[in-house]
Order: C-alpha cells, then sequence, then structure tokens
C-alpha cells in the first residue's frame, strides 16, 4: 500500500547556496512559506536592491549578520497580504503593507512578521514603496537621531546620488538644513530637486574644494580609503560633528570635532514616520530603474562597479 503525501505549493526566489561573487545567486523553485502564528504571507509586489546585499552574499558580514543557507536575498518588502497567522490582529487579508527583513523578499512570495510591518503609502504605486525601508531608515536615524539636525545647520551629504543618499538630503532639507552635497554629474539635478542647495561634483572637484566654509555636520555616506577619511574632519568646523554609515572617519580631537559611525536598525515607529512624509510630498521615491527579479546577479555586478544609482527595484 502507498500512502499519498502532501507537495508544498511552489514559488519563484533569488537564493544563495554558498558564499560567493553574483554568480551564486540562483533564481530558482523554493517552497512556498506557511506564516507562522504572528506572521502574514505577502504576495510581493517589489523589493530593492540595497548595495550591502552584496557583502551579505560575499559571506563579508557573516560574523555580524549570519543566515542559514540556502538564503533567500531582500531585505525591502512591498506587497499585499494574502493568508494572515492566527495571532495577528494588526492585517487583514487585501491590506498593502510595506516592511524591512531579514531577508526572504527576494521572492513571490515571503512570511513576514506582522510586527515588522506597516500600511504602504497610498500615494505611490505599491513597488515603489519597496524602495523606503532600508534606506530610508537608514537616512532617518543619521539625520535626526545621530546627526540631530535642525533649522539653519550648515550639513554637507558626502554620498547623495545614492539611494541612501537621496532620503538623507530630503530630511535634512526638510529639518530645515542649508544642505550641500557631492554626487556625479548624472544625480545632480535629481539631488538638487531633493533640497540640495550646492551640488559639488566629485569627479571633477573633489572636496575640500568646492566647499565655500566649513560645516556643522558631515554625513558620509560612501566608502573612501583611510588615506581619504582622515581629511574629511577639516571639513567641519571646530566643535562640529560627523555621522558615517560607511568608512568610519577619525574624530579631530585638537578641534573638537566628534564621529560616530552608524549602522541603522529596524524600526516600524519611524517608518511610519517617513510613510506620512511621503503621502504628505515632503519626501518622494527616486526609482531608479525596475527590473525582473531574475536579474537581480546583474544588479549585484553593477553595484560593484559602481553602476548603480538610486534605488532600483526587483519585481517577481
Amino acid at each position: 500500500m502507498t500512502t499519498a503525501t502532501t507537495t508544498r505549493p511552489m514559488m519563484k526566489a533569488t537564493r544563495i547556496h554558498q558564499y560567493g561573487d553574483a554568480g551564486v545567486i540562483r533564481y530558482e523553485n523554493a517552497p512556498l512559506p506557511d506564516p507562522a502564528a504572528d506572521e502574514v504571507l505577502v504576495r510581493i509586489a517589489a523589493t530593492s536592491f540595497n548595495p550591502t546585499e552584496t557583502a551579505l552574499r560575499g559571506g563579508l558580514l557573516h560574523g555580524f549578520l549570519p543566515v542559514d543557507l540556502p538564503f533567500t536575498l531582500g531585505w525591502d518588502v512591498a506587497g499585499i497580504v494574502t493568508e494572515v497567522g492566527a495571532g495577528v490582529r494588526d492585517f487583514t487579508i487585501g491590506d498593502r503593507v510595506v516592511g524591512r527583513l531579514d531577508g526572504g523578499a527576494g521572492a513571490e512570495y515571503v512570511a513576514a512578521p506582522a510586527r515588522l510591518l506597516a500600511a504602504a503609502p497610498t500615494s505611490v504605486p505599491l513597488a515603489h514603496a519597496a524602495a523606503l525601508p532600508v534606506a530610508g531608515l537608514t537616512a532617518w536615524q543619521a539625520v535626526f537621531e545621530h546627526g540631530r539636525v535642525g533649522a539653519g545647520q550648515r550639513v554637507l551629504v558626502n554620498g547623495a546620488g545614492g539611494g541612501v543618499g537621496g532620503f538623507v538630503t530630503q530630511l535634512a532639507s526638510h529639518a530645515g538644513a542649508d544642505v550641500t552635497a557631492t554626487a556625479s554629474a548624472r544625480s545632480a539635478a535629481t539631488v538638487r530637486r531633493q533640497g540640495a542647495r550646492r551640488v559639488i561634483d566629485y569627479t571633477t572637484t573633489p572636496l575640500p574644494e568646492g566647499l565655500r566654509s566649513p560645516v556643522d555636520l558631515l554625513l558620509n555616506l560612501v566608502p573612501v580609503s583611510p588615506e581619504e577619511a582622515a581629511p574629511l574632519s577639516r571639513l567641519v568646523r571646530p566643535g562640529g560633528h560627523i555621522v558615517s554609515i560607511a568608512t568610519p572617519i577619525p574624530a579631530d580631537k585638537d578641534r573638537s570635532v566628534t564621529s560616530q559611525h552608524m549602522v541603522a536598525r529596524n524600526d516600524v515607529k519611524q517608518l511610519k514616520e517617513l510613510i506620512a512624509l511621503v503621502d504628505g510630498g515632503a519626501v518622494t521615491l527616486d526609482i531608479a530603474e525596475t527590473r525582473p527579479l531574475e536579474q537581480l546577479a546583474d544588479v549585484h555586478r553593477s553595484s560593484e562597479v559602481g553602476g548603480v544609482r538610486g534605488k532600483v527595484l526587483l519585481v517577481p
């Protein structure tokens, strides 16, 4: 006698089975997840690419962020709830949601803890909302928690043309700061539109050239060499501050310039505040490109040679 077995439904997902270069990314069949009691099943409208995922894929974050292999890539999620766990009270089937996950969003479906999700903004297409969580939260915490940006401050955003940089520029400008930004010529118009009063083309005018006077706050968003990092503190006035989300920048004790290196965390309350700014028109989403999810490996390769500007959406 044979016993019938139940086959779990399958979906498409972008997974890694080992650490390595972009070639380890597979677009393949994977089991459709079953949501636990505190989770919802989300049909994904889009995820978005974050450059840090190249480091995760390469194994460089293993000591800080270990994952079980095979691992489905994708931290940003925007989609529609299709199933609700028994313990979930805040969402129902059909709700549009957005959130930052610990992976799994690079697929057709993901089982997401309900506590990590928020109602998606209503003023933009649902897929576009996937650009917001990781980059937006990083920017929020850099600008408000660590930078304490306020009206009248002179702020230099180093690397404004990237996905985080667009949000940093907008949030600092929204707070009333006088923003100077570094960006390439291809990003200059966008960065000005996002609120920068001055844009320095770093490809032709390296810092400190182009900077009129020292700033109160430097927000560094780009990796720099140790030789490049040390002089950056001279761009800040005595008593000023540096916040870096990339390479740590040395403080200058002789001039009382302080410096901190930050790692962003998940915070749904802050995400909801960002969503309110999007729906209120104070923050816009700069979508540089939308690509099929199966091309994620190509996006990784492009990012590693500096070919990605702004946010790239990946659509299942």
